[in-house]
């Protein structure tokens, strides 16, 4: 017996959904943070809509638009103000049932997480007391805690940042990706409502690369590079702050500067995210630079792709291997936004007159839209694949969330809910076996039948309202798919008649408990 079922350690952002979406399946969950109270000032300033989605599933749906403010636009500028790239970023729903991109203020989302997990039963944050010990006891943990008795617990979580205790306990070393980076972050609030055009703006000045971009809630956020032998103590100064905004109009008459810093931009990778009972999430296991605002991000996918797996060998669905996919999972997408953040912070940063203007000329000789950041599919882990070890389409892929009606409209994983999903275009229950149907029914997998937009509602099937679902399978050739808790697919089939087998494959993938069976 355990004292709790997983132990968080950090109550950032990443921690504090890690936590939530452990503790919303009934987990009994610790989440601990040194910090008496969260960090006041905005770090994080974007989210993509994969995040919201899955802020949404940890029961922030309500409050994002709260929180969130469209991006609109993002542009990159030369030090003549022409526009070398430009990505749009609209206020409407995209592929994930929420906008593409979205600047947002972190103290309001932390305090809404915050506010989350005091409503959930089964998840204690306890603030102020720093962890000091990890004992492995074999079949659990015992931690030693700072100002409280020691805690006993299957499994502990290192949220806990670039100076994670929990990676230097399971011994993990980190690579750097690329070379450090010294930027000046300044927080501010106009006094009075301005409109800036662009709303995001980069500036690739060799004389001083800028970064102005929206905060959420009123806030403006400059960035501005430290330059070759500027001195990092001078820069750090407020009165350069004021100096460096003047040329934009941002003066101490007209605007309060809550924070100003110098900040280390770094890309790091640790080597291993699990050591036993122990796991990384966030920026205990990477840190990227924050050009491609993918930082938090990426900490918010690691939490849903470890809450569903932990879950199901918490609940002794799946033996504790499971795990092992995770990293393997989330790794080469955490490289590869790694990568692109770096490429975009190397193309901003040029300091060379001459490289820039070579930058400059084939940027403005060529296209200038800005494509789309699409996020590379799964291609190894917990997904179906062929004989040659390889993903079969659409396996792998992130699902797309548009509006269904089912008694009300609304989206998907509102209307019909969060955690497995069985998609079908005809009736599913006319091809399950009763052994694929258990399976189902004890992972909570929800199986829908879908309709098109014009049908004629029923009690016992969905209204593709958007008219999302039935074209993604024919598109990909399938009469079923079967979606993951975290949104992506496990696989396909192509007929019906073939649905049990695909149901049975993700069970035996899965080692679940057959004793029923």
């Amino acid at each position: 017996m355990t004292d709790i079922d997983v132990v968080v350690v950090g109550c950032g952002p990443t921690g504090l959904t890690t936590a939530i979406l452990l503790a919303q399946r009934g987990r009994r969950v610790v989440a601990l943070d040194r910090h008496r109270e969260p960090y006041p000032f905005p770090r994080v300033v974007h989210i993509d809509g994969e995040t919201a989605r899955l802020f949404a599933a940890a029961g922030l749906g309500d409050a994002l638009p709260k929180i969130c403010d469209a991006a609109e636009e993002y542009e990159f500028h030369n030090a003549a103000g022409e526009v070398l790239l430009r990505y749009e970023a609209p206020n409407v729903p995209a592929e994930s049932g929420w906008p593409r991109s979205l600047m947002i203020h972190q103290p309001t989302l932390e305090a809404t997480l915050a506010d989350r997990a005091a409503r959930l039963e089964t998840l204690r944050v306890s603030r102020g007391h720093a962890v000091t010990g990890i004992e492995d006891r074999g079949d659990h943990l015992l931690v030693s805690v700072e100002g409280r008795e020691p805690l006993t617990t299957r499994w502990v979580i290192g949220a806990d940042g670039a100076n994670s205790f929990v990676r230097e306990h399971i011994g993990a070393t980190t690579t750097d990706l690329g070379p450090d980076g010294d930027w000046l972050l300044c927080d501010v609030v106009p006094r009075t409502p301005r409109t800036f055009v662009p709303n995001n703006l980069q500036i690739c000045d060799p004389a001083r690369p800028t970064t102005l971009v929206a905060g959420g809630q009123g806030h403006r956020r400059w960035e501005f590079m430290r330059m070759p032998g500027e001195d990092r103590e001078l820069l750090g100064r407020a009165e350069t702050a004021w100096r460096l905004m003047a040329p934009f109009g941002i003066t101490p008459d007209n605007a309060d500067l809550v924070r100003h810093m110098v900040y280390t931009f770094r890309a790091r990778c640790a080597d291993r995210w699990r050591g036993g009972r122990l796991l990384l999430v966030g920026d205990a296991a990477h840190l990227m630079p924050p050009f491609a605002g993918q930082g938090m991000c990426s900490g918010i996918r690691d939490a849903a792709n470890l809450a569903w797996k932990l879950d199901l060998v918490l609940g002794g669905q799946a033996p504790d291997d499971l795990l092992d996919s995770y990293q393997g999972e989330r790794e080469p997408h955490v490289r590869h936004m790694t990568g692109l953040s770096m490429a975009m912070g190397e193309a901003i940063t040029l300091t060379d007159p001459e490289e820039a203007a070579r930058r400059d000329a084939a940027l403005l000789s060529g296209e200038r839209t800005m494509p789309r950041m699409f996020f590379n599919p799964l291609d190894s882990g917990l997904i179906r694949r062929g004989p040659d070890g390889t993903a079969v389409a659409p396996a792998g892929e992130l699902m797309p969330q548009g509006r269904v009606t089912a008694g009300r409209t609304g989206r998907f994983d509102d209307v019909v809910g969060r955690g497995f999903v069985l998609l079908c275009a005809a009736d599913p229950h006319r091809f399950l076996s009763a052994a694929a149907t258990r399976f189902l029914r004890r992972v909570g997998c929800h199986v829908v039948q879908l309709l098109p937009p014009s049908a004629t509602p029923r009690e016992d099937a969905v209204l593709d309202t958007d008219d999302v679902y039935l074209p993604y399978l024919a598109r990909n050739g399938a009469a079923a798919v079967l979606v993951r808790p975290d949104f992506y697919v496990y696989g396909a089939c192509a007929a019906l008649p073939d649905l049990s087998a695909l149901v049975t494959e993700l069970r035996d993938r899965l080692g679940a408990m057959t004793a029923e069976e």
